[in-house]
This record gives structure tokens, sequence and C-alpha cells, in this order.
């Protein structure tokens, strides 16, 4: 809104003319987030402490975990909130792009919430009948896909999709386009709630993500840049980096809050909402293949799942102590805080090895 209020000024006082550079808008979001997850997360807790909205624990998990039981739960509405504010003051919200990105993050935050609040204060043990969450996700990948398909602001690229370490080559997915659009939103959500098991965890991650992403959308959405990188060009890329950078401040101003001993866990509410977030940020850039690098983590938390329960059922042994595999190492006696940081550093070694390929091509 800030943008729509200060851009036709920007003739009249040069001070205005800020507005226009996506540098500066992102650079701001991301300060502005920071800030006021700052300030509302103290506020927040408070009200789910007085609500007594607290987190249950798993019977069957680490022992370790029991002492958290009663730890305010729901706090993804920290970031919820952090992120969106900054995105409509800074952003040009009739875009496209922006519209989508507010619909998957709201919505599936939204239906995070809803599973919170059946589980922590209706007591229903499962919270959200699987089913309903999974149609309220593909609802919401399906309106992303339609969308993009069949309403694209350039026809000549609605289904494409980069492929990486290949300059001139983009693969077209046709009329399959949508169903690949709703399994990503669908399955990346999933395993951002999968990854949500340790204090900061999914936090810092998808801290990393966003972070990665911002300089994606920004170096795609630049004439010069995405020629001299032979990426494809994306005139409204630039608007995505500023949502990316709200949401890199957002998820730093609630590790101030979340970081080991965790004063809040994030619920469905945040991790269901992060993960739709950074699908629909690829898809929107059409680097979907570039989830698996950024991501990488998420896939590994996901696929030990996967391979536990095969194994199990065929076998009744187990490959790992417990899943995900955060789990495994702290019952192999590594502290909760080592799992979070080497974790973490392993989730900048694949944003890094993803910024890379850019460049080898």
């Amino acid at each position: 809104m800030l943008y729509y209020l200060l851009e036709p000024y920007s003739d009249v006082w040069i001070g205005f003319n800020v507005v226009r550079y996506i540098t500066f808008r992102s650079a701001a979001a991301a300060v502005m987030a920071l800030l006021f997850s700052l300030f509302i997360g103290p506020i927040i807790i408070r009200w789910l402490q007085k609500n007594q909205i607290g987190e249950q624990i798993r019977a069957d998990g680490p022992e370790s975990h029991f002492s958290k039981r009663g730890t305010p739960s729901m706090g993804g509405i920290i970031i919820l909130c952090g992120v969106l504010l900054p995105t409509l003051l800074l952003a040009q919200i009739r875009q496209q792009n922006i519209l989508l990105l507010l619909l998957v993050t709201v919505g599936l935050g939204v239906l995070g919430f809803l599973d919170d609040w059946l589980k922590i204060v209706k007591k229903y043990p499962k919270g959200l009948v699987g089913r309903y969450k999974l149609l309220g996700q593909i609802v919401l990948g399906l309106a992303v896909g339609c969308t993009l398909y069949f309403f694209p602001r350039d026809e000549s690229i609605r289904s494409l999709t980069m492929i990486p370490f290949l300059k001139d080559y983009h693969l077209n997915l046709g009329l399959f386009y949508i169903p690949v659009v709703v399994f990503l939103i669908t399955g990346v959500s999933n395993s951002s709630n999968l990854t949500d098991g340790l204090d900061g965890l999914l936090t810092g991650l998808t801290a990393i993500a966003a972070s990665a992403f911002a300089v994606i959308a920004y170096v795609t959405g630049h004439m010069n840049f995405s020629d001299y990188l032979n990426i494809l060009y994306l005139d409204t890329a630039g608007e995505v980096a500023i949502f990316c950078s709200a949401l890199f401040g957002a998820t730093l101003g609630y590790l101030w809050y979340n970081t080991f001993p965790a004063q809040v866990f994030m619920g469905d509410t945040g991790s269901l909402a992060l993960g739709g977030a950074i699908a629909t940020v690829a898809i929107l850039l059409k680097k979907e293949i570039w989830l698996l690098l950024i991501c990488g983590v998420w896939v590994i938390e996901t696929l030990s799942v996967i391979i536990q329960v095969l194994v199990f059922k065929r076998t009744g042994k187990r490959v790992f102590r417990m899943a995900p595999i955060h789990h495994h190492f702290e019952l192999k006696g590594w502290a909760e805080p080592r799992v979070v940081v080497r974790f973490w550093i392993i989730g900048i070694l694949f944003a890094l090895i993803a910024l890379a390929t850019f460049k080898v091509r």
C-alpha cells in the first residue's frame, strides 16, 4: 500500500523515488518483518499462555521432549503477521504473484490454525482429519496451478520450468503443470510439517531457504542479471523478492523466541504455511526443481519417514532409531541444539550449491 501511496509522488520529491527500487523495498521488508515479529512475539505468547494453548508432546517421542509439554503453541501466528504486514505495505499487492503468495500463505495458515485449535483446545487427539487437511492443500494448489495456466501473464512460459545446469532448455509440462503445482504445494507443506520437530530447526531452515529464493527472485526479475546468467527473465519476479525478504525477517524475529529452549512453538499454523509459501515462490519463479536443493534438509527428513515406514512394514525392523531423522540423532546422544545447528549448516550448504548452479551451466 505504501508503494501505491508514494510512487505517484516520486517525481515531486526524490525521497519517494526509493519505493521504485526492489533492493530498497526488499531490505525494508526484511527489517520491518524482523522488528514487528520481535515486538508482537511477547504479546502473542502471553495470549497463548493465558488461554492455556500449550503443546501436546507425543508419548512415543524422545524422553527429553517431555519437559516441553505445555509450551505455548500456534506461534506461527507471529510469523504470519510478520510476513503479511511488510508485504502488504511494500509490495505491489495487485500483482498476480503477490496475490497468489498471500492466498497460499494465509490459506495454509488458517488450515494449520484449525488443526492446532482442534488438537490443543478442543482436545481432538489427531486434530483436523487428515483427508480434510489434504483436501484444503489440494484446493489451494489447484487455485495456484489453474490461475498460472489459464490466466498467465505470458502464455509462452505458462507451463515452463527451468532445468539446472542447462542454459537454453526449458521443460514444458503442458497441462500436466497443474498437478505438478498441486503436488509441490501439498508435498512441501507436509514436508515442512515433518521437519518442525526441534526448537528452531524449521525456523532457521526457512530463513535460509527464503534468503536463497530472495536472491534468485531478484536476479530473475533483473533484465541485465538474468541475461548475464542466461536464465528466464520474469519482469514480475522482483516483487517475489520482497515477499521472500519479509519471510526471512519474520522467521529471524520468531527465532528469538523459538531458539532452544523454545518459549513458543509454531504448530501447524506456521509449518504448513511456511512450506506452502516456499513452494509457491519456487513455482512463480519457474525454479521448481531447485526446491530439491534449497529445501534439501526437508527432503531428507521426509525420505527418512518414508523409508522407516516402508522397511518396518516389510521387515518389522527400523532403519533409524526414530523418524524423522532429527530424532534419530537425538537418540544417538546429540544435544538438541547440536542437531539443529548442524542441520542449519547442511541447509546453508544446499542453498549455496543451488545458487552456484546458476553459474555452472
